[in-house]
């Protein structure tokens, strides 16, 4: 599990941190991100899976996501993610925000709803794509995505991915 003393990177491109409240500590301590995919939405054949390795740095470092290239020629994309909580979150949602070099170019809100505390919970978005695409060579290594685990209003910890695309 997370430390409750992990310190938060500032970045210009987004950070990762675990909260210094109390409360919010409790409920990382026992949350776990156990996977995460893409998939094209429309054929559903799988883009992209998360390494085994990133559960226990998930909000601990920057992580790297090597994504193929043709995910950018996907009109959606639908994302799942698995995560298991310890702890009952009245009201979980993400916001991500989508960094090129240092400047937000995009940035989503999912809304979860209340979390079952000792649950495990598979949870499918789905993700419009920008009516223009950048062309991979532009975007690859360029591309952080910084996703706040939020609980109501209070931010439970952030985390920081910076996207290849081969």
């Amino acid at each position: 599990p997370p430390s409750p003393a992990a310190q938060p990177t500032n970045m210009s491109a987004g950070q990762f941190s675990i909260s210094s409240n109390p409360e919010a500590q409790l409920v990382m301590e026992g949350f776990k991100l156990n996977w995460m995919n893409m998939r094209d939405a429309s054929t559903g054949v799988m883009m992209w899976e998360s390494p085994g390795d990133w559960t226990e740095k998930f909000f601990l470092e920057e992580l790297e996501a090597r994504v193929p290239a043709t995910i950018l020629e996907c009109k959606e994309v639908s994302r799942e993610v698995n995560f298991t909580s310890l702890q009952k979150i009245d009201n979980f949602k993400l916001l991500q925000r989508v960094f090129l070099q240092d400047q937000v170019i995009e940035e989503w809100r999912f809304n979860f709803g209340f979390v079952i505390p000792g649950s495990t919970n598979t949870w499918q978005s789905v993700i419009e794509a920008a009516g223009d695409m950048l062309p991979a060579e532009l975007l690859s290594g360029n591309v952080t995505i910084e996703t706040s685990f939020i609980d109501g209003d209070a931010t439970l910890g952030k985390s920081l991915v910076r996207v290849f695309y081969d």
